[in-house]
């Protein structure tokens, strides 16, 4: 089976948030099943000094915006796999400093970016060789794709699967600005929402299957969908979940080249180094004190707003706290004020940067993870790889993969609270801290059952490995004619 997995960024190449990760992971995990994978992203700025092996294949014309764009595919070469990248290239579009904009601010034509893109994907086949018997769309900024294939705008003949990683983008346009996707009018019907076009329901329309990145956030989209939960209720047959890995070659603390000192469940020594560096680095002051980590983006979604309520009440558990992470600017300046109000027991980096990110994963004790709601999340995969405990609100993929620790029965592998409020925030927090500094033994032995799971790519791959062969069971499906 041929599977084209398209996506707006990939690691190491182009990567804002989760979904880059995943985009490198998953296609690397299916190779070694077996499957003829390939990947498709822009060819960003910069995408030319990091992969050093680019070929180029040619041109071909994709028409997008009301005029015909030449578009030149390069061919790389996903690191640590033999999985071909197909890169993208119109400078207009991708040659610019951002994936998605600069300063805060998205780019004025992401949609005409993203519909290049999308259109480009199916029609590069001829270009590069090779064509797919399945298209794999991811989030809104491809999740034209579907709807191209759906209502027989482009020639290719392939079935389609739509990835949700965050409902809460939906690549939502006036009307008019669909003009410019020249798309046939099966496809106009079928990305319509309301007053205006809405690519993610398109999508969701249009797609053979969909999926979302945990089991549980693929029964809460259901009744709480953003706006979407009739359309999803309507293709629930056709909807699943599966929750998403980790890349464990790159997130080991035994080996990781970012760390201070390497270790593991057998000889947790090393956690120890990487602590007492971590304080070092950050101005923290030493000693043998809880330190609390969060690496994330400043946003509401992530639980922020408890944190910035709760915060006096989380430093009186005697705690420090290290934060990793852009986003709101009203975020980004409660954090500043809390570097000043405790010297040596906060700190805050305004960026993101993957060595910093596994430095705190390594030296923190705990990791705290308050979402409003979180489709998936890896930090809390991460931070259980790396020995440090999840502190996390129960929703969507933290539900599904970090349970309530009992001490008495050694059993859960974190902490757990429901209510979306300060309050439930702070008395998870609370347990973990006090079981850190009075039950050293019981803490230890959490330590090691996080570090004993396997949160790795093999069992979802497989997954979707079956799901593959399962659509492609179900032969061809007669185009829609109109949006259910």
């Amino acid at each position: 089976m041929r599977v084209l997995f398209v996506a707006a960024e990939l690691a190491p190449f182009a990567k804002v948030g989760g979904l880059g990760d995943v985009a490198a992971a998953l296609p690397r995990a299916l190779s070694a099943l077996g499957v003829d994978v390939a990947v498709a992203i822009p060819k960003y700025r910069g995408v030319e000094e990091m992969a050093q092996d680019l070929t180029a294949l040619g041109s071909f014309p994709v028409r997008v915006g009301g005029e015909t764009r030449v578009c030149q595919v390069l061919q790389g070469t996903l690191p640590h796999s033999k999985v071909p990248v197909y890169f993208v290239g119109h400078d207009p579009y991708f040659g610019r400093p951002g994936v998605y904009g600069e300063g805060g601010s998205g780019y004025p034509d992401e949609l005409e970016r993203f519909a290049l893109l999308s259109r480009a994907a199916l029609d590069l086949g001829p270009a590069v060789g090779w064509a797919p018997d399945l298209v794999h769309a991811n989030d809104w900024h491809t999740a034209l794709i579907p709807a191209y294939l759906r209502s027989g705008t482009v020639d290719l003949r392939a079935k389609s699967v739509l990835t949700i990683h965050n409902l809460a983008y939906q690549g939502q346009f006036p009307m008019k600005r669909g003009e410019n996707l020249e798309l046939n009018e099966r496809g106009w019907q079928l990305i319509q929402h309301d007053d205006h076009i809405n690519l993610l329901g398109g999508g969701i329309r249009a797609a053979d299957w969909i999926t979302t990145v945990s089991p549980s956030y693929a029964a809460e989209i259901l009744t709480r969908g953003e706006g979407l939960e009739e359309m999803l209720r309507s293709r629930r047959d056709q909807l699943t979940g599966i929750l998403n890995g980790i890349d464990t070659s790159l997130w080991d603390p035994s080996s990781d080249p970012y760390l201070w000192a390497p270790y593991s469940a057998a000889d947790l020594a090393g956690k120890a180094v990487n602590k007492r560096s971590l304080q070092a680095a950050l101005g923290l002051a030493p000693g043998g004190v809880p330190l609390v980590g969060m690496v994330s983006r400043l946003a509401e979604q992530k639980g922020f707003d408890l944190v910035v309520e709760g915060f006096e009440r989380m430093m009186a558990l005697g705690i420090q706290f290290v934060a990793l992470g852009e986003g709101d600017p009203r975020y980004a300046a409660f954090l500043r004020e809390t570097e000043q109000r405790y010297p040596g027991r906060a700190r805050a980096l305004f960026q993101f940067s993957e060595e910093w990110a596994h430095r705190i994963e390594a030296g923190s004790d705990i990791f705290l993870m308050p979402s409003r709601f979180e489709p998936c999340g890896l930090n809390q995969l991460y931070s259980l790889r790396y020995g440090t405990a999840p502190v996390v609100r129960a929703t969507g993929g933290l539900k599904d993969t970090v349970q309530e620790c009992d001490p008495g029965s050694d059993c859960g592998n974190g902490f757990v609270f429901d209510d979306y409020t300060a309050e439930a925030m702070l008395l998870a927090l609370g347990r973990a801290v006090r079981l850190w500094r009075h039950h050293p033994a019981a803490w230890r032995r959490l330590v090691e059952r996080g570090m004993s799971e396997d949160h790795s790519w093999e069992v979802p791959a497989r997954q979707y490995y079956a799901l593959y062969e399962r659509i492609a069971a179900r032969g061809s499906s007669p185009h829609r004619s109109a949006p259910p």
